[in-house]
């Protein structure tokens, strides 16, 4: 499983919907269009990213760009976890 799909696994899960997300692309836009993408499922979804992946999120990377698509919440996860490695 690579890094997006494991990401949608995690989105699913948090916003509870019912595997629609693996129809999900990295152009698919999160905030905005997806309803179930409230504040508090926006700490559902770091909470189960940091979980997922073993890594920690710091304040100064999480803002509103990063949950505009599936791609620019991978590439958050992507950035932490080389970081983490290196």
């Amino acid at each position: 499983m690579n890094l997006t799909e494991q990401v949608l696994q995690v989105l699913d899960h948090a916003l509870s919907l019912q595997g629609r997300a693996t129809a999900f692309t990295r152009a698919t836009p999160l905030l905005g269009a997806l309803p179930e993408l409230d504040s508090m499922a926006v700490l559902a979804v770091i909470t189960g990213l940091e979980n997922h992946f073993a890594i920690t999120f710091s304040d100064d990377e999480l803002n509103g760009a990063v949950f505009a698509s599936v791609g620019s919440l991978c590439d958050l996860v992507e950035q932490a976890l080389a970081q983490q490695n290196s």
